[in-house]
């Protein structure tokens, strides 16, 4: 289309009142914006300049929305397509059916709305303009015309169909510049999807992953940006509370009350509102201006009274509103407080609610974990002195084993649920003792000779020769993680083999890093669901059909015990090609171990005892009597049993022969406890080693204050029994020495 110079001239005058309403609507000036916008209009019209029109309405049309005059704005946006449609600017005919969907949405006619989406889509798509001149505004309208439609399937719990569109978002997003406020309104989407479809965890991350892109944005106290993340805290806050988090769901509760506050403060509605008194009389005053322009001109005086009167007038309407609009947003605050409060009252009996019934699940974990290791500590021990014998024909050697077997499945299958509460409540801590590398993984191995047999598999172990013997760390936890690991690998794996392997990575100073490896020839793992296995309860299910017996908790704790040592677990596996695991540790060498330990070919992993050291030992339970007796005697000690806690303490009026005293809590007559606070009443400063089947951060949290020298659990692991005994004996002894030398110096 081709412009006279005059037109010319007239479209440079629409540019620019263009952009000077523009500059007023930033700015919040409605009033001047309508005005200067209609003057665009104007002119657009004169001289058929359907560009210029389409601008124009396609703002006017925005104020309108703003404003919530949506029948206002739906003309604008018909004018605009109309405008639009006459030059066959794509740009502009996508942008317009867009704007008009938003609008019927608003005015609430959900069955109008998709036509209008899925023609800004068609023409969008058609790029015979867009994409001649910017094709990152094609990518552009794209999306936004996408999440808009993904938004209205959310709105109408429809996520499956939401999907499509939000996977077509990310993809236009991906061809345009970065922008964080579309990066966290994408994240937000893929929230809700996961949120509809009770994939509560995935949600969670997606809504951390929206607000991570918003904050930090320059931008952030933008409105757009508050009201896309005052959605995001409410959100977050219902999957949280679906998940039983009600304490994580009140902070972002208040969070998404801020948020609202700020924008209640910084009197958005007011402004809407106010604005749109505005226009009301801004539109009444240019028409009454247009009617009686001559009439005015030909009639001053009478047009100054006018103009006093309609001031008056005007100045008393917008009291009137002012003080309206004034009065609902302290009304409209009033009940936000009132709901807030409501809110919180049920949130905090909510909070309790779960407490209480965290405090009770504890309890009975707790519970049940010291019935159950009470007997297994006889069937364990017991099974694993019957071993020993080597009379025992093959028949019954095979019973036994597979009786030994069972009793160690239970037991970590205890552990790890007890593990779990732990990891849960958050109380897990390491405790550090000197550790033979070596000799603890291939008393690992030795433990699941029974399992490797009954699947036909082969187990090798190779460590780097230039390992330290001794390292400090938590043995019971590395155990775990070792243990957890291989049982996987032979759970999964029948008629193959299995790799265990110790590597160094690098010696600094007096510490060492050390690389552990788990590697198995079995079906493998596919990579989509190597996140999945790693979640609490959860099991690789075979297109087979092969029933795997497990609880699911194996990896997950393993997952976490690997953090606890500053690490992560590293898997490297697909479908057909075996799984390898993998994590490092860096560990402090133990310098100081020299003749308290016996060297690497001693298989039993026991210490050498160069003094007959007297143990008394309080135990009611007649097996774990013989178990225990059994043991000490195994690592060279004496002992002598006696069955409760006033026996252990007449024995030591009676007698000074004792090195150490292993006290079982829960005994008749007298416990362990009331043992001990009586001997440490009469000023005796034997090493006394608490001996229960509960949890050993419970023990130590409520009675290690009593007098215990140290606490195990059982069914205890030999060696750290006798690392223990022979710990407290050494410091006993060290202490008994230096008291010598201060009353010889006093």
């Amino acid at each position: 289309m081709s412009y006279s110079q005059n037109e010319r001239d007239i479209i440079k005058q629409i540019d620019s009142i263009n952009a000077l309403a523009l500059d007023h609507y930033n700015k919040s000036e409605m009033m001047q914006s309508i005005n200067v916008f209609n003057e665009a209009i104007q002119l657009s019209d004169s001289i058929n300049d359907s560009y210029g029109n389409a601008e124009a309405n396609f703002t006017l049309g925005k104020i309108y929305s703003y404003m919530r005059e949506y029948d206002d704005a739906e003309r604008c946006f018909n004018k605009m397509l109309a405008a639009s449609l006459n030059i066959n600017d794509n740009y502009l005919i996508a942008n317009s059916y867009l704007n008009l969907g938003k609008v019927i949405k608003n005015k609430n006619q959900l069955e109008a709305v998709m036509p209008f989406y899925e023609k800004a889509l068609l023409y969008a798509n058609k790029g015979e303009v867009i994409g001649e001149n910017n094709q990152n505004d094609q990518h552009y309208v794209l999306f936004n015309i996408r999440m808009s439609i993904t938004n209205f399937y959310f709105d109408i719990n429809k996520p499956s169909k939401a999907f499509t569109y939000l996977l077509r978002a990310e993809n236009n997003l991906d061809n345009i510049p970065f922008n964080s406020y579309h990066e966290g309104l994408l994240s937000f989407m893929y929230g809700r999807y996961f949120q509809q479809n009770e994939l509560l965890f995935k949600a969670n991350k997606k809504f951390d992953e929206a607000i991570g892109y918003l904050k930090d944005d320059k931008k952030a106290e933008e409105l757009k940006y508050i009201e896309l993340i005052t959605n995001i805290y409410k959100e977050y806050a219902n999957t949280k509370s679906k998940l039983g988090d009600n304490e994580g769901a009140y902070a972002l509760l208040l969070k998404h009350n801020t948020a609202r506050e700020k924008i209640i403060n910084e009197e958005m509605v007011k402004q809407e509102n106010i604005a749109k008194s505005k226009f009301y009389i801004t539109e009444y005053k240019r028409v009454a201006q247009i009617a009686t322009r001559e009439r005015l001109l030909q009639e001053k005086v009478t047009q100054k009274m006018q103009k006093i009167n309609l001031f008056i007038a005007l100045g008393v309407f917008l009291l009137l509103v002012s003080m309206v609009l004034v009065y609902k947003n302290y009304v409209s605050k009033r009940e936000l407080n009132r709901i807030l409060e409501s809110r919180n009252k049920q949130l905090e009996i909510a909070r309790d609610e779960a407490e209480k019934s965290s405090q009770l699940k504890s309890n009975f974990i707790s519970n049940v974990t010291h019935e159950l290791r009470t007997p297994l500590y006889g069937v364990v021990g017991l099974t694993s002195l019957l071993l020993k014998n080597n009379n025992l024909n093959e028949r019954d050697n095979k019973f036994l084993k597979s009786l030994k077997f069972s009793g160690d499945y239970l037991l970590n299958l205890v552990n790890d649920i007890l593990q779990m509460g732990k990891i849960e409540s958050q109380k897990v801590d390491l405790q550090i003792a000197t550790v033979n590398p070596k000799l603890l993984v291939e008393n690992i191995i030795d433990s699941f000779e029974y399992r490797i047999q009954e699947n036909n598999n082969e187990i090798h172990f190779s460590v780097d020769d230039n390992i330290p013997e001794f390292i400090k760390c938590d043995n019971v936890r590395l155990s775990q993680i070792l243990i957890n690991l291989i049982g996987n690998s032979i759970k999964f794996t029948k008629n193959g083999k299995i790799w265990l392997g110790i590597e160094i990575l690098n010696f600094v100073d007096e510490e060492v890093s050390l690389r552990f490896i788990v590697k198995d020839n079995g079906p493998g793992i596919p990579k989509e669901e190597h996140e999945k296995i790693f979640e609490n309860f959860s099991q690789l299910n075979e297109k087979n059909n092969v029933n795997y017996q497990g609880t699911g908790l194996g990896l997950s704790i393993a997952k976490n015990l690997v953090e606890l040592f500053d690490s992560k677990i590293k898997l490297v596996s697909d479908r057909g090609e075996g799984a390898e695991f993998s994590f490092d540790v860096t560990f402090e060498i133990d310098n100081d171990v020299k003749d308290g330990f016996r060297t690497e070919n001693d298989s039993e992993g026991t210490i050498e005892i160069h003094d007959k050291f007297m143990i008394l030992v309080a135990e009611d339970n007649k097996i774990n009597q013989i178990v225990t007796q059994n043991v000490l005697e195994k690592g060279n000690f004496e002992c002598h049993i006696v069955e409760n806690g006033l026996e252990a303490l007449n024995a030591i009026k009676e007698n000074n022969i004792y090195d150490l005293i292993l006290m079982d809590l829960n005994m008749p007559v007298m416990n362990g406890i009331e043992a001990t606070k009586e001997i440490r009443s009469m000023n005796i400063s034997i090493p006394v080693i608490a001996l229960t089947a509960a949890d050993i951060e419970e023990v130590k949290n409520d009675n290690f204050h009593e007098g215990f020298s140290d606490v195990i659990t059982k069914p205890f692991d030999n060696f750290e029994l006798y690392q223990k005994i022979i710990s407290s004996i050494q410091k006993y002894k060290k202490d008994l020495s230096n008291d010598a030398q201060l009353f010889k110096v006093s």
